[in-house]
């Protein structure tokens, strides 16, 4: 029996979720001993070099989002003492050149690879110079291990595409809130949220989370907006119905048709997100991500230990700075990051959202 388009996707999605519990059963823990919070700060800044390797060379967001995806696969199999961050984001970038149709040079990733690293301008690194023989040389042995870490399995779906298909179902959107769900979407690639939860889940958590930001802190809670349905009036309420919420927008759970469970994961990625947000320093941070930090999370998720410890404990220089040159997340102050000029992944170019910057070097 052949399987369709969507049974292929769904079946090579699902060997790619973890559970939680996963992330503390990682090779980095299993055979390096690196702590958790000190990987997933080390996969939030080798996404951000991703994304600024896929910006500078002139990629889709589609082919960003598809390399950051076998990013975090990659290192669900290998230690990243093993694998260095940049290393592995640069054979990503490379390997969705060719599977996403947007084909570039070996030589010519290199060399924005060298740039990024030595901070040196692209235009006094030599073709032919050793460094960028190194570089292409990394790239393509590394390319080897991630191919065997991927088993040749490219298919990626994206929460974006699902983030399309609800704002297409509404008449009157407010933008403000389609761009931040959108911003919120591209920094979920920094958490590990990808290989947790299916695309629509992140979704509707992005949604959700950009609801309650835009609408202010006297809205209603996390908790109103992914409560479970009311049941249908022909069948009996069962014991455990948790009541309606009036004027509760609920666009996104009724789009996706959630379940007990599904919702279940909405709450957790949620929280997920709300914790990668809260590890950031926000001194001189916009009003707007100081609102979004402070969002209680939903007190439906799940009771486990928090995934995210301050990221100004890991940073080399010193505490994370706010406007520096390597942006740590798309929600900010600013012009929302574009295709041509901007620092990350984006779609709208006349919202409110700039980078938040990281201040650790890049080259290390």
């Amino acid at each position: 029996m052949k399987m369709g388009a969507t049974q292929l996707s769904i079946a090579s999605t699902s060997q790619w979720l973890f559970p939680i519990s996963a992330l503390r059963k990682t090779p980095s823990r299993a055979t390096s001993d690196i702590p958790l919070d000190k990987e997933l700060y080390d996969r939030s800044r080798g996404v951000e070099f991703l994304y600024r390797l896929g910006v500078s060379l002139g990629l889709p967001s589609s082919a960003m989002y598809t390399a950051a995806t076998w990013f975090h696969r990659f290192y669900m199999r290998y230690s990243m003492e093993d694998y260095h961050r940049q290393d592995v984001a640069a054979s990503c970038i490379f390997l969705a050149t060719k599977t996403e149709e947007c084909g570039r040079k070996l030589r010519d990733v290199a060399k924005v690879v060298c740039s990024k690293v030595s901070k040196k301008d692209i235009k006094d690194i030599t073709d032919d110079s050793k460094e960028v023989e190194e570089c292409q040389m990394s790239i393509l042995l590394t390319e080897e291990v991630l191919l065997e870490a991927l088993c040749f399995d490219f298919v990626v779906d994206s929460p974006h595409a699902e983030l399309v298909d609800l704002y297409e179902t509404r008449s009157s959107n407010n933008p403000q809130i389609e761009e931040c769900a959108w911003s919120i979407a591209n920094d979920s690639y920094r958490t590990p949220l990808c290989v947790l939860y299916p695309p629509r889940i992140i979704a509707a958590s992005c949604y959700v989370l950009a609801e309650h930001a835009i609408e202010g802190p006297q809205s209603s809670p996390l908790d109103a907006r992914i409560a479970s349905p009311a049941p249908s009036a022909s069948l009996p309420t069962p014991p455990s119905h948790k009541a309606q919420h009036n004027g509760v927008s609920r666009h996104a759970v009724e789009f996706f048709g959630f379940n007990e469970t599904e919702l279940a994961s909405v709450a957790d990625a949620i929280s997920i997100l709300l914790e990668y947000y809260g590890a950031q320093d926000l001194q001189g941070s916009s009003e707007f991500l100081t609102a979004v930090t402070s969002i209680p999370p939903p007190q439906s998720v799940s009771h486990r230990e928090k995934l995210y410890k301050p990221f100004a404990h890991f940073a080399p220089g010193g505490p994370l700075l706010v406007n520096s040159s390597t942006p740590e997340h798309a929600i900010g102050s600013g012009a929302t990051p574009t295709q041509a000029g901007g620092n990350t992944p984006g779609k709208f170019a006349s919202g409110g959202w700039r980078p938040v910057a990281e201040g650790a070097q890049e080259g290390q």
